[in-house]
């Protein structure tokens, strides 16, 4: 038997005359974790789902070798039956079903034709404490975290005696310690012998778990890295993403001195009726003309509520204390009063919240200040087509075309529509809530370019962000954010993991 239990050969795929793949050759070892990188856009998901049969045979050339068989997947299932299993970074669950009724879904445990479920909770406990998970198996999948979600999808793909893994940006959504916990589970699977292919953009996370590492750029494979020999290493995965070498991924701005308080916060306090406590509590903050204020702390600890609450209140929540804008007192009962104000804010869910996904790149981008291209109530088309030219060459949007849908961007492109359509609202002061979430380190450097460019004009930056090397690199103070509370206020000469970890952790 081969040493291989994945061989993709000379894998092409075309979308309406655009080469997504081009000749990939990927082979994967029996038992090992391969991490599959490369910027949005590379081809990386595209090539799983070539492997999965979402494009079934016929779709694409080359072939595809699994435990030494040439596969001709023409759907779906037709890859699980051979052991294989794909999880999506967008979760395929049913909310409103059980966690048993979920591992179990499409592959229901039958006694004589008859569904039997006594018998399905009894496995699906076997599978959950496969995946370390300790819950009922009768909780409802909507009643888990995203990190509780993630293991059940785990649990399920084991239920079906699955020998290669597959994991799209698995930890994207995750806190640091979900992640460590997923990451753990990886390599106890590798020891029971699952093979795992994991597509990720923290390169951490893949120097930390990867056997090997395969690079595709633009559709073609660069190379394959080799943990053991010392080759996966930061600068050796950049260089080969991006086609060049970048030493420092947080681009330097020279230091001046900074203007007038923008923004401030004093005894400010949001309350959720919906959950009955406070989200955000007696939090004293402010901003500064030309700087990057970066909020840290962990998933729940209240940042994106503390930013909703600024902006407009969007949450709807009771809101006591006071804001000042330029030294004035301010009331935002409603975004259009923020926006108004030159308050603009970049969601954390761009999907969600902050795109039209089935509408073109000009309409995304202009409908934040649809008032200052129209007249009489008449979008003027053409001033509509310059505004989003504009924003597309000076933020470095990557399309064939201003027409294109943007949920046919890659996530790095999307989010600097996101941000354009923001920008032409013209803000004075930018919120940007994990501005660089789910996409590679090229687009990373281009985020923090366009933050650098737009504090030299004058711009005011709160950044929230999960990750401790953006907050520490971006950053000209750090505020730190536990259970609703300030706990601390860091200088960049204070700020460290060590000091922003304790203080989120008190």
């Amino acid at each position: 038997m081969s040493d291989y239990i994945l061989e993709m050969n000379q894998i092409s795929k075309e979308f309406t005359g655009v080469k997504a793949l081009s000749n990939v050759n990927f082979k994967v070892k029996r038992g090992e974790i391969h991490c599959l990188v490369g910027e949005n856009g590379a081809g990386k998901s595209t090539l799983m789902k070539v492997l999965s049969g979402v494009y079934p045979f016929g779709t694409y050339t080359g072939d595809i070798v699994f435990n030494g068989e040439v596969q001709r997947f023409n759907k779906i299932n037709d890859s699980v039956e051979v052991g294989i299993a794909i999880i999506y970074q967008e979760l395929a669950l049913f909310p409103d079903l059980s966690v048993y009724e979920n591992i179990f879904a499409g592959n229901e445990i039958q006694n004589g034709g008859i569904l039997d479920w006594n018998k399905a909770i009894v496995e699906a406990k076997k599978m959950l404490n496969k995946v370390r998970l300790k819950v009922n198996p009768e909780t409802l999948i909507k009643d888990l975290g995203v990190g509780k979600q993630q293991l059940v999808e785990i649990a399920k793909a084991l239920s079906k005696e699955v020998k290669l893994l597959i994991l799209d940006e698995p930890t994207a959504a995750l806190n640091e310690d979900d992640s460590e916990n997923l990451l753990e589970l990886l390599r106890e699977l590798k020891k029971e012998g699952i093979t795992c292919i994991m597509i990720s953009h923290k390169l951490k996370e893949v120097i930390s778990i990867s056997d090997k590492a395969t690079v595709i750029r633009d559709g073609e494979t660069i190379c394959t890295l080799d943990g053991s020999r010392g080759e996966i290493t930061e600068a050796n995965i950049i260089k080969n993403m991006v086609g060049r070498e970048i030493e420092d991924i947080y681009p330097k701005r020279p230091k001046k001195e900074l203007g007038e308080t923008i923004l401030e916060l004093s005894n400010w306090t949001a309350y959720d009726p919906k959950l009955g406590r406070n989200v955000a509590t007696n939090v004293n903050l402010h901003v500064k003309k030309g700087e990057i204020v970066g909020i840290a702390g962990l998933m729940g600890s209240g940042r994106t509520e503390l930013a909703l609450s600024i902006f407009g209140n969007a949450a709807s929540y009771k809101i006591q204390g006071d804001l000042f804008l330029e030294g004035q007192p301010a009331t935002l009962k409603h975004t259009s009063a923020a926006i108004k104000a030159r308050i603009a804010y970049v969601t954390e869910d761009r999907k969600g919240d902050g795109l039209f996904l089935l509408q073109d790149i000009k309409s995304n981008i202009s409908i934040g200040n649809l008032k200052a291209i129209s007249s009489n109530g008449v979008v003027n088309e053409n001033e509509e087509i310059i505004i989003a030219r504009g924003y597309k060459e000076s933020l470095g949007i990557k399309t064939p075309s201003l027409q294109q849908l943007v949920g046919n961007l890659s996530g790095g492109n999307q989010q600097k529509v996101s941000l354009g359509k923001w920008l032409f609202v013209g803000p004075k002061l930018l919120i940007l809530d994990e501005p660089t979430r789910g996409i590679d380190v090229g687009a990373k450097f281009e985020i923090y370019s366009v933050m650098n460019e737009l504090i030299n004009k004058g711009m005011s930056i709160i950044m929230i962000s999960s990750e401790l090397g953006e907050v520490l690199g971006m950053s000209d103070r750090v505020y730190v954010m536990a259970e609703g509370e300030m706990k601390g206020e860091l200088s960049s000469e204070e700020a460290n993991q060590e000091n922003i970890m304790q203080l989120a952790t008190q």
